[in-house]
């Protein structure tokens, strides 16, 4: 499968500021092409590639005042190669967390879904159960809003969506992290968030939203929650968002079939 991706992000930067943008599909990925800009006022602003534990490329840009326009355009040929066990990060991703509080929802987790068994039918019973009792309110949250919010709100984005299942899982015992991802067959187009569950010896997608094709979705980030996924993080200074522009196409959008375990590839 070949997907093509690409997006800008514009801010006003009234104050000098120190900017880490994580819009680059994962290094996980064979890319036939590849761009990562920045200007501020028109001129190119150097920018600083680094790269986390789970192959997140993070672009840092010290910026000063002025408009300052990040973009970023890539084609991606084929499938991502697959990351092996960690124990030490399949711990890390059953515990609690900034905006996925599984020790809060423990007995919410414990009184909606006892009796499944089998890791795979919690999959598909969680991500059921999120998408039938959140309805998807574009603006509807808070960027610090986490699931203990998001589920007595009955609403939120696909971040929410994410945060409410990995904070599920993990009250049963099953390690769930958030993904960052394009998501060809998105509409409306934009950054998507996705859970991911450690099930049958590999990480599985959860997305309660079904907005897109599990198959066809493109890793940027992983982490906790949105705490280590977010699309932008201003380190110091003043930044304020003024637009985002995302595509994402595919050269097949297949259907997705919900009771089948898909992976972010």
């Amino acid at each position: 499968m070949q997907r093509t991706v690409t997006s800008t992000i514009v801010l006003d930067i009234t104050e000098p500021a120190d900017l880490v943008f994580s819009i680059a599909a994962a290094g996980v990925y064979e890319l036939s092409r590849e761009r990562v800009a920045a200007t501020l006022d028109g001129a190119p602003v150097s920018i600083t590639q680094l790269t986390d534990v789970h192959s997140t490329r993070l672009h840092r840009v010290e910026s000063g005042i002025g408009e300052l326009v990040m973009s970023y355009d890539a084609t991606i040929e084929g499938a991502a190669t697959p990351t092996a066990r960690d124990d030490v990060e399949l711990l890390t991703y059953l515990r609690p967390s900034r905006y996925s509080e599984s020790d809060a929802l423990a007995e919410t987790s414990a009184a909606e879904f006892r009796g499944i068994r089998g890791a795979a039918e919690l999959l598909t019973a969680v991500s059921s159960w999120v998408g039938t009792r959140l309805s998807y309110v574009p603006g509807s949250s808070l960027p610090t809003d986490g699931a203990v919010r998001t589920l007595l709100a009955r609403r939120g984005v696909c971040r929410d969506y994410s945060h409410l299942c990995v904070a599920l899982l993990r009250a049963q015992g099953v390690p769930a992290r958030s993904v960052a991802v394009y998501a060809p067959g998105l509409d409306p187009m934009d950054f998507h968030a996705v859970a991911e569950a450690w099930v049958d010896g590999a990480w599985r997608a959860v997305d309660a939203t079904t907005l897109a094709p599990r198959s066809t979705l493109v890793r940027i980030a992983t982490g906790r929650d949105a705490a280590d996924t977010a699309f932008l993080n201003v380190i110091s200074g003043r930044a304020d968002l003024v637009s985002t522009s995302v595509a994402a196409v595919a050269d097949e959008l297949p259907d997705d079939d919900l009771d089948q375990l898909a992976s972010v590839l």
